[in-house]
């Protein structure tokens, strides 16, 4: 069975920094490009960014300058450091890994709450 667990969110004041985890059991992440999304009640599930398993890495606006994702394919973990972290980046943040061949699925988020 594949499972997609996040973790590492919290509550923050505006300038500080959270690093998020997304960590995969049934699936290797050397196979898939994950990626980060956001979710506000209300709104439009967001990008924010995503690793292939090429290594590359690519930005949605609002994180582009203050996020980085990285990947550690031994411990099967994904990260999305996040720096200046500013009121309006509070949300549900989601893990989803897409197969290079097949394979789509979706962690349960962790809530980043950033307090002005």
């Amino acid at each position: 069975q594949v499972q997609l667990v996040e973790a590492g969110g919290g509550s923050v004041q505006s300038g500080g920094s959270l690093r998020l985890s997304c960590a995969a059991t049934g699936i290797y992440f050397s196979m898939y490009r994950v990626a980060w999304y956001r979710q506000v009640p209300g709104k439009q599930r967001e990008y924010v960014a995503s690793s292939r398993s090429s290594g590359s890495t690519n930005y949605g606006d609002s994180a582009k300058g203050r996020f980085a994702i990285s990947r550690d394919n031994a411990k099967n973990t994904v990260y999305l450091q996040m720096n200046n972290l500013k009121p309006e980046d509070t949300a549900v943040y989601l893990c989803n890994a897409l197969g290079d061949i097949a394979g789509y699925y979706w962690g349960q988020g962790t809530q980043v709450t950033v307090s002005s």
